[in-house]
């Protein structure tokens, strides 16, 4: 017969199996999220923008969920050490995939404010940068639900290039509205745009240092990084 200390542990590995299901569907819902806000952004699809905007309260309801589950968790397993920093992690990890949900909401958002018919060149170039921080979104937390902390820190690595396609832009647009001032309002929304998706890159590093330190109980060691150029409130 299985010992009270067995049938805990298999309750808690399902516990924590139910709350990175539900962080793999936030961060499903994510993914698609930042697609589609740029799908809307290069055909100006105000409907498909609408629908980004409406559907980040699923990812919003998921986030709550897994605040509920971390209570139960918590108060019914009592988890220490490594149990209770993977359960820390998920929570933390849950409140930045719905962050990233944001960013591609205010994608979303800017839409409607970017004209149209006299769509420039840079827009064309957005989306390379979109997929390489969705990559990152999914990657990263594949490795969460691996509990692959090499994975992790392998991702960190990406967001230099990410910062470096940033800064691309970012001089592509200053030049285009140095050369045009006409273009300055829709390239301000553009840079902010570029500026949302590397945010959502660093959101992804901040999540495979989550993973390694619920892992080993240790941070992952600083790294230099390259301050982007151009940094507007996000």
């Amino acid at each position: 017969m299985a010992s009270s200390q067995e049938h805990t542990v298999k309750a808690f590995d399902q516990d924590i199996g139910q709350l990175r299901g539900l962080i793999s569907q936030m961060g499903g819902l994510a993914e698609a999220a930042i697609g589609n806000a740029m799908l809307a952004l290069q055909r100006g699809d105000h409907e498909l923008a609408a629908q980004v905007r409406a559907d980040d309260r699923k990812i919003d309801a998921i986030q709550h969920e897994v605040e509920r589950a971390v209570v139960r968790i918590i108060a019914l397993r009592a988890p220490m050490a490594n149990d209770l920093r993977e359960v820390v992690a998920a929570l933390k990890i849950a409140t930045v995939v719905e962050r990233i949900g944001d960013y591609a909401k205010n994608i979303a958002k800017r839409v409607p404010q970017i004209d149209s018919e006299h769509r420039i060149d840079p827009i064309s170039t957005l989306p390379a940068m979109a997929r390489m921080a969705a990559d990152m979104v999914r990657d990263v937390l594949d490795a969460f639900a691996a509990r692959d902390p090499d994975a992790a820190v392998a991702i960190c690595e990406r967001d230099d290039a990410l910062d470096d396609f940033y800064d691309s832009i970012f001089r592509t647009l200053v030049t285009y509205m140095v050369e045009n001032p006409k273009t300055i309002s829709q390239c301000a929304h553009l840079l902010f745009v570029a500026k949302h998706l590397e945010r959502i890159g660093d959101h992804a590093t901040n999540v495979a240092e989550m993973i390694h330190f619920a892992a080993h109980g240790t941070s992952i060691a600083d790294r230099e990084r390259s301050e982007p150029t151009f940094s507007p409130r996000s």
